[in-house]
């Protein structure tokens, strides 16, 4: 049985493909890629843009390809199929909280993973540093988080 991880942020082009993809390339690295997927979608998601080129950039700086990565905006299929959901910012948790009342109980914001509160600040728009620090951050979360992130997956399974 493989178990889903739903990464979301706004516009789906660049943190959470980037978590998406950091995820993933973790789950690989363990042997675990049959068991645990991560996907990604965003609230306001621009469908079928590709991922952004400072995003891809950073991503290849760490071997990790996102060409492929095309937007979607997170429909009631992903929230239902994921196992967590896990949100950049507060106001992603809210948007999400308020669609989908019924799935509260999957959703955690990613610094959660240090028990704290915080927003995973968006770089869309700014520079290829403003990237590789946010990509420096979901790398830092993901990875001492990632047995975290199973752990909520499997305490909402049904």
């Amino acid at each position: 049985m493989s178990h889903s991880v739903l990464f979301v942020c706004t516009g789906n082009i660049c943190r959470s493909p980037m978590a998406e993809a950091l995820f993933n390339h973790l789950a690989r690295a363990r042997g675990e890629s049959a068991e645990w997927y991560a996907r990604s979608a965003g609230t306001w998601g621009m469908d079928n843009q590709a991922a952004s080129g400072h995003a891809q950039t950073v991503m290849a700086q760490r071997g990790i390809n996102l060409r492929a990565h095309r937007a979607k905006s997170v429909a009631r299929a992903d929230i239902v199929s994921a196992d967590v959901i896990v949100v950049m910012t507060q106001n992603h948790f809210d948007v999400l909280l308020a669609q989908f009342p019924a799935y509260t109980y999957k959703l955690h914001l990613l610094s959660q993973l240090e028990q704290k509160i915080f927003d995973i600040a968006d770089p869309y728009g700014g520079t290829l540093s403003d990237y590789e620090t946010c990509a420096r951050q979901l790398e830092t979360l993901i990875t001492t988080g990632y047995d975290q992130i199973k752990t909520w997956a499997l305490n909402h399974d049904s």
